[in-house]
């Protein structure tokens, strides 16, 4: 990876840190971790909460600011460390092909990291390992992301080691719970759903999806640094693989309430009311979406736009406004187009939409050329593929 002037910058901190690590702070005499620990330390709960809240509502400089502060005042520990990266790591959140912040991000990752071991090696275990597993499960979802699976498989076998460390502390911060509430669910969920995946999975230990569900809710409730991110996954799982769609507006409504700037919750809210027939309410967040992108408001782009554009073409079509129908098509498959997406499922069934419509207005000839462009554009395995193959025998 080549080393900008930023990332320079971000390595001489690193080692000033690691300089600074190497001594114990002032006042922290032998075997007095619970003064070392900020993970459970009230007063610094309130003053990151105004930069926690920034951060999940997109005010980047703003967070950023206040966690310089808390860097200034604890520079030898990982927690400002690892909000640095975060509020880097939302950044990405809204599109994970914009690689613009990924060298930030592992930067802090790296130092988080650095900093976590001499905690857990010199001061408290516990609270060591937590930031550690967070870290490397931080760093390893980025590299899911990007295809670089060996890096994800190195970050998630080390993130599970110290994750190990923190099982039976609960009782010590209700954060600890986080990765382990992951853990249980997805563990269970890739042997249900990847059975190919399963003699890897004989070298980890079972899991259990409704303890996982439930350690997520009780994270979710009762967590600090930890609660929304918790939200955020319980979301995902009712809406995507629990089939709970209720479930999941409810988290979801009240993410978007709570953190109305942030782009990917405002998002992921209103695929949930348009999946659920909420057409009226998925409407009005579609408009909004599309006018803060025209706003250019921080993390609304093209991929929100495809999404909102999808959801207004299908909402009038369904009323039998057909013009209004088409321009929302037309409009979502461009914002497809401008962010790479032209190969997944909103943009077929764009074009599908569009060859119904045409057949309705008696546009044969405008609605095979539609049904075509399906072919030429998803794969032969794919619904959408299936459906202009059918439709284009019919007429």
């Amino acid at each position: 990876m080549k080393l900008h002037v930023k990332n320079i910058t971000l390595l001489v901190l690193f080692l000033f840190s690691v300089k600074l690590n190497a001594q114990r702070p002032e006042g922290l005499a032998d075997g007095d971790s619970a003064r070392y620990s900020l993970l459970i330390n009230p007063f610094i709960q309130i003053e990151a909460t105004e930069a926690i809240n920034s951060m999940y509502n997109f005010e980047f400089k703003k967070a950023h600011s206040h966690f310089n502060y808390l860097q200034k005042q604890y520079p030898w520990h990982p927690l400002p460390y690892l909000l640095k990266g975060l509020n880097y790591w939302w950044r990405i959140v809204p599109n994970y092909k914009n690689e613009e912040w990924d060298e930030e991000f592992i930067a802090y990752m790296d130092t988080t990291k650095m900093l976590a071991e001499n905690v857990r090696d010199n001061y408290n275990e516990i609270e060591g390992a937590f930031f550690l597993a967070a870290a490397y499960a931080f760093e390893g979802r980025l590299y899911s992301e990007r295809f670089e699976y060996r890096k994800a498989a190195f970050a998630g076998s080390r993130s599970l080691k110290y994750l190990k460390e923190c099982q039976g502390y609960e009782t010590y911060s209700p954060e600890l719970l986080f990765g382990d509430a992951l853990f249980n669910y997805y563990a269970e969920w890739i042997r249900e759903e990847y059975p190919l995946l399963r003699p890897i999975m004989i070298f980890f230990p079972e899991g259990d999806k409704e303890k996982g569900i439930e350690q997520l809710k009780e994270v979710a409730r009762n967590a600090f640094y930890s609660r929304t991110e918790a939200q955020y996954y319980l979301m995902r799982i009712l809406a995507s693989e629990e089939n709970d769609i209720t479930g999941a507006i409810q988290v979801g409504g009240y993410l978007h309430k709570q953190f109305p700037n942030n782009a990917y919750f405002h998002r992921y809210y209103t695929r949930l009311l348009y999946q659920s027939g909420r057409y009226g309410s998925a409407e009005k967040e579609s408009l909004e979406i599309l006018k803060n992108i025209e706003s250019g408001q921080t993390g609304y782009e093209e991929n929100s736009g495809r999404y909102a554009c999808f959801f207004l073409g299908h909402i009038n079509e369904i009323r039998q406004k057909y013009d209004a129908a088409k321009s929302y098509y037309e409009k979502g498959m461009k914002y497809a187009e401008k962010a790479e997406a032209t190969k997944m499922g909103y943009y077929f069934y764009s074009l599908l939409h569009l060859g119904a419509i045409a057949e309705k207005e008696d546009n044969i000839d405008l609605a095979k050329d539609y049904y075509k462009r399906v072919k030429k554009a998803a794969k032969r395995s794919h619904s959408a593929h299936k459906t202009a193959r059918e439709r284009l025998k019919g007429l």
